[in-house]
């Protein structure tokens, strides 16, 4: 061993419990776990889609990949049940700091394995100056790229102006592209600048060594051994939720689902982020749904524009997206101040705290310094805004399918009633995980309307895709559907077939080929709680209502806004009248 080669990865005090944890030192991802009285430390990437290990679990003697849930032995570092092998490290502890021998691990960008220029990709004709603006409805983007790939095949261009865009629907591609973050590919540039100049810097739009410790952070508060301690917020709400659903159906009321389901995500949102009860499911007062509303449609007209007119000409929508955000930064402002107040009262909340903006004020960097104000209120913005949406148009879609196969409704039902008995809602975590069928039918919602559709990538440096040589700073747009719908991939693959998540027999089946949290280092830290609370309402819903929409299957549109909408669903509720208890 060459003391040289070891560099310092976390103080000793930082390293509580057993693990897993996710060390980044000089940019290296290491996951480093307490195993047979000392330590155990390995590349910190699943060798499967290059999840972060340290974002997973460790069960016994294993260490689980909270990506599709590969185990490998802490002793040896191989994969239970697969020829796989985990690189490890040798670990040494120093002057009450843990230092790891990273020299077989220097991170490196993606080089060019490909001769093939990207002027010999298809793709629509371009106009001058332009490009395919023209073509390009924002609020209908992902259909247009879609159908493009239908036409032009798994890898091709267009032009937004005079910029190229790379797209690509092939999974492998995709694998390619979502793994090599952050070193190969990241957020575009225009995303960061569109929404930083709003004021966010957070964990969605953060990149590098700027990224990694709010990445930590964001994930240690959403992992999966945490979600049990957060499932009351999520029973506080649905049986809330219930009781409004109960009037609105003994008047015969149409509702919109979308917005219903806003007040269960939001308020389910602000009871884990911030521990307040912000109860828009009983108060008519949705102010910040309102304000959320506008934000996230005015992001995407602007990630589709020809030229930044806001920068120079602030409109009407401008000045209200505008008041939008000083709105709700002003209303977290006070949250926050209230957060200050409590730890400062109670000084031991401090090594337990109780949300996600308490963890925020009391954690410390890589450096042991806090998060300054601006990071701390970019991340409680971004976790307030992806929360809320992404949980609320799964779920809304969910219902429109299921209006379509009510034979999965009663499936539902009856997993409920025999699961929950004469409760109204799943009384525990451990309850709520087991709705399976509730959870084949979240999953077969995600594959046939993906929450994002789209995701664009800058390259970093120069490197390959797909046989083609791609410069430093071109574009990919990321698709995630037509892969999912394709026939190679799974059987049947426009019918709604939640079975196919519950059966071994439907072949093919390829998982490799669904991407409905994304992959990678960077896959979504809410996957477990947005899982958990669709479960929840779902079985909710289906145990305690019938319902039926309002219209026809065609009425409901998908409407593109960074996320997809279900555009149109109205639904009204008959009680099914239980005698039941919380």
């Amino acid at each position: 061993m060459k003391p040289e080669t070891f560099v310092r990865a976390a103080s000793l005090s930082e390293l509580k419990g057993a693990g897993p944890f996710a060390l980044s030192p000089n940019g290296v991802d290491v996951v480093l776990a307490r195993f047979g009285g000392g330590w155990r430390a390995f590349g910190g990437r699943c060798p499967h889609q290059g999840a972060l290990l340290g974002e997973g679990e460790l069960d016994g003697g294993a260490l689980v990949c909270r990506n599709h849930g590969w185990r490998f032995a802490l002793n040896s570092g191989l994969r239970d049940g697969g020829p796989e092998c985990l690189a490890s490290c040798p670990v040494a502890e120093r002057n009450g700091a843990l230092f790891v021998d990273i020299a077989g691990f220097k991170p490196s960008a993606a080089g060019i394995a490909a001769t093939r220029s990207l002027d010999d990709l298809p793709g629509p004709k371009p106009l001058p100056l332009i490009g395919n603006l023209l073509q390009l409805d924002p609020t209908k983007a992902h259909l247009i790229l879609e159908e493009w790939a239908a036409r032009y095949g798994s890898i091709y261009q267009f032009w937004m102006g005079r910029r190229r865009i790379v797209a690509t629907s092939e999974p492998a591609l995709l694998e390619d592209v979502l793994r090599a973050r952050p070193e190969t590919f990241r957020r575009p540039e225009n995303m960061d600048r569109i929404i930083s100049e709003l004021g966010v810097k957070g964990v969605f739009n953060a990149e590098g060594e700027v990224w990694r410790p709010q990445r930590k952070l964001a994930v240690a508060a959403l992992a999966q051994r945490n979600v049990h301690r957060l499932f009351p917020s999520i029973q506080i709400v649905a049986g809330r939720l219930k009781t409004r659903w109960e009037r609105s159906a003994s008047v015969g009321e149409t509702l919109d689902m979308v917005e219903e389901l806003k007040r269960f995500t939001v308020d389910i949102t602000m009871l884990i982020v911030f521990g307040h009860d912000a109860n828009t499911v009983e108060q008519q007062n949705d102010f910040i749904q309102g304000e959320l509303g506008v934000i996230l449609p005015a992001i995407n007209r602007r990630l589709f524009a020809l030229v930044p007119t806001w920068r120079y000409v602030q409109t009407l929508s401008d000045r209200r997206l505008n008041r939008a955000f000083v709105n709700v930064r002003a209303w977290l402002d006070g949250l926050l101040a209230e957060a200050r107040t409590r730890l400062k009262t109670v000084p031991e909340r401090a090594q337990k705290p109780s949300n996600f903006l308490e963890a925020m004020v009391t954690t410390r960097d890589e450096n042991g310094k806090p998060f300054s104000d601006d990071v701390i209120m970019s991340n409680l913005l971004t976790m307030l805004i992806g929360g809320e949406d992404t949980t609320t148009f799964t779920l809304g879609w969910a219902i429109h399918q299921l209006c379509d196969s009510p034979q999965w409704a009663a499936e539902i039902r009856r997993e409920a009633d025999a699961i929950l008995g004469a409760s109204v809602l799943a009384g525990s975590h451990e309850i709520a995980s087991g709705l399976i069928c509730a959870g084949a039918v979240a999953s077969e919602t995600m594959r046939l309307r993906p929450m994002v559709p789209i995701s664009f990538h800058d390259a970093n440096v120069d490197t390959s895709l797909g046989g083609y040589v791609v410069p430093k700073q071109t574009t990919v747009a990321a698709l995630f559907r037509p892969a999912a719908i394709d026939p190679a991939n799974f059987v049947d693959p426009l019918a709604f077939r939640p079975e196919r998540w519950l059966e071994d027999s439907l072949r093919p089946h390829n998982v490799s080929a669904y991407m409905p949290f994304g992959s990678g280092p960077r896959m979504c830290p809410g996957r477990s709680l947005a899982l958990l609370e669709m479960k929840t309402l779902l079985s909710l819903l289906y145990k305690n209502f019938d319902l039926d929409r309002v219209g026809d299957s065609a009425d409901v549109s998908e409407l593109y806004g960074v996320f997809m909408s279900p555009a149109g669903l109205k639904v009204r509720l008959r009680s099914r009248h239980h005698e039941a208890v919380v």
